[in-house]
């Protein structure tokens, strides 16, 4: 989640000494278990007291994507150096499970969760809850995609725009097995703080099998940039300057990718644009390339070119993905996946900004 600008700042006197220039200090904050061999797709949140509030997927039927699994939840009062004992946000009420949390604060103050509602490979829906206790309690379910099929909205995606507007990407498909499985991507978006919502008239497309897994910002000029997973060997990019109501024809963004996910965020403290990807292309189709290294890059352009290459995670045998990213201050903490194996744990990450930056 990008987070409240205002309460980012409120909490930047809380923050606890860290070499800046030094690297990622990492924690592996929920490994996996016997009992738990999937944790991962996760989010973290700036509580008002300055705790962080981190979810994610906990998976207990297994490690596959449609596997029983519910939202679990954590707290840090250290800035992410450690986490309380995990507790269930969300208990699996959907025939396969429910995944792929979001956090966002809401203009009112509230804090929103949204999270993917699994039934079958042709019925999943993004739905949010929000809560005015900062996490205590949550209130009844919003569905955010009420159209029939299959819609994919990775973890901490939905952004908050200047104009007050609610953005959640999303990747839909009539199904997400067989013939039918083509991803276009669109935007649902919300004008009443999250409380009803309404899909984009346009969308983007591309070839093979389609536009996948989208993230935005939103960029000074007021333009929206999306980035989108493809099978092309490229991370693409399309626009908005209609507040994410129509979107340009994707391009390729001139960064080489796998087919996985990337992640795009603004840093407050300097005004660059992050981005965090698997730069990897050394594999033939389906995927092209595995899900290691975990890479950084910064732009100082607003995503037309990007520097500052930083490898957070090497490890050869090993896939990480699904980040998030969330700034304090002069830290960027991240969470994502890392599988080894048969099991996935979910790992945090606290990054100093001038060791990405380069600076």
């Amino acid at each position: 989640m990008g987070g409240d600008v205002d309460l980012l700042r409120a909490t930047l006197g809380q923050v606890t000494e860290v070499d800046l220039m030094a690297g990622p200090e990492t924690t592996v904050v929920a490994p996996a278990t016997d009992a738990y061999p999937r944790n991962s797709e996760g989010d973290i949140a700036v509580l008002r007291d300055g705790r962080l509030l981190l979810v994610w997927t906990r998976f207990y039927g297994g490690r596959a994507d449609d596997a029983a699994a519910e939202i679990a939840g954590c707290l840090s009062q250290d800035q992410g150096r450690t986490w309380s004992e995990p507790f269930v946000v969300q208990h699996n009420d959907a025939a396969r499970n429910v995944m792929s949390a979001s956090l966002l604060r809401a203009g009112n103050g509230d804090l929103l969760l949204f999270y993917l509602r699994k039934n079958s490979w042709s019925d999943l829906k993004a739905v949010v809850r929000r809560s005015g206790d900062e996490g205590e309690s949550w209130g009844p379910e919003t569905v955010v995609t009420p159209e029939p099929g299959y819609h994919v909205m990775n973890n901490a995606r939905v952004v908050r725009l200047a104009s007050g507007r609610l953005l959640a990407p999303v990747a839909s498909s009539s199904e997400a097995l067989g013939e039918r499985e083509h991803y276009l991507s669109v935007c649902y978006l919300s004008d009443d703080d999250g409380l009803s919502w309404r899909r984009s008239a346009g969308q983007a497309d591309v070839e093979k099998r389609g536009a996948m897994e989208p993230g935005l910002v939103e960029l000074r000029d007021g333009r929206i940039l999306m980035i989108i997973r493809t099978q092309l060997g490229t991370i693409h990019r399309s626009y908005s300057d209609d507040g994410g109501e129509t979107w340009s024809a994707p391009a390729p963004s001139g960064v080489a990718a796998p087919e996985a996910p990337a992640t795009i965020a603004r840093i407050p403290s300097t005004g660059d644009l992050l981005l965090v990807w698997n730069n990897s292309m050394n594999l033939p189709p389906p995927h092209g390339g595995r899900r290691t290294p975990l890479t950084t890059a910064i732009s100082r352009d607003e995503g037309q070119t990007w520097g500052c290459m930083r490898d957070l995670e090497t490890e050869p045998e090993h896939a990480y993905a699904y980040t998030s990213v969330t700034s304090l201050g002069d830290l960027a903490i991240l969470s994502y996946y890392d599988a080894a194996a048969s099991r996935i744990s979910l790992r945090v990450a606290r990054v100093p900004i001038p060791w990405l930056c380069g600076e």
